[in-house]
């Protein structure tokens, strides 16, 4: 049958005592958080936006990808970890492909896979503030167009245009404090 009035009261008192135990170990553990202030928060925008600006002006840079918008399709977000490199007129395509290819060699070919020289560079800003950099590149196969924007947190979109594929774009971020180490 029910419960009994006893055991209720006693269960009831459990309940009580567990929940007023568990919200003072909440309320302990609130206070050990530190949380930045405003002043700290804008220092390190700073910090970061200056990293990206340095970055991009010595031509030295990476630019991870996550996410790639494909012409068809959906979105997806990729958990192998993408990127562009720029080392001064070197240049690394590490980035996945899903389109259409209109006259690419047996087997798929380099796609965006490959390493190779800029045959064009031209870095911009646009008028919503955003840093613009326009590479074209010859991997051998295809002559690409990579146009980058780059915000001043680090936020990055790229969207490649070929000859023989559909265009596509990514979305990543060039992140000052992950890069890797540059030959002189």
């Amino acid at each position: 049958g029910p419960l009994n009035f006893p055991v209720m009261k006693t269960l009831h008192s459990i309940i009580l005592a567990f929940a007023a135990f568990s919200l003072s170990i909440i309320s302990l553990c609130g206070c050990s958080v530190t949380t930045k202030t405003s002043e700290e928060k804008a220092a390190e925008e700073q910090r970061i936006e200056a990293g990206v600006l340095n970055a991009l002006q010595s031509r030295r840079y990476r630019i991870t990808v996550d996410t790639m918008i494909p012409r068809r399709g959906g979105t997806q977000h990729l958990t192998t970890q993408y990127s562009i490199t720029v080392d001064g007129d070197d240049f690394v395509s590490y980035l996945p492909y899903f389109g259409v290819a209109y006259d690419v060699p047996y087997g798929g070919g380099k796609v965006l896979n490959f390493e190779s020289k800029t045959d064009s560079y031209t870095r911009s800003k646009t008028r919503k503030g955003e840093e613009r950099i326009v590479i074209i590149t010859d991997n051998g196969e295809d002559v690409l167009n990579y146009d980058i924007k780059v915000f001043p947190n680090g936020k990055a979109s790229i969207e490649v245009w070929a000859r023989k594929r559909e265009s596509i774009s990514f979305w990543g971020k060039l992140d000052p404090d992950k890069q890797p180490e540059f030959k002189d």
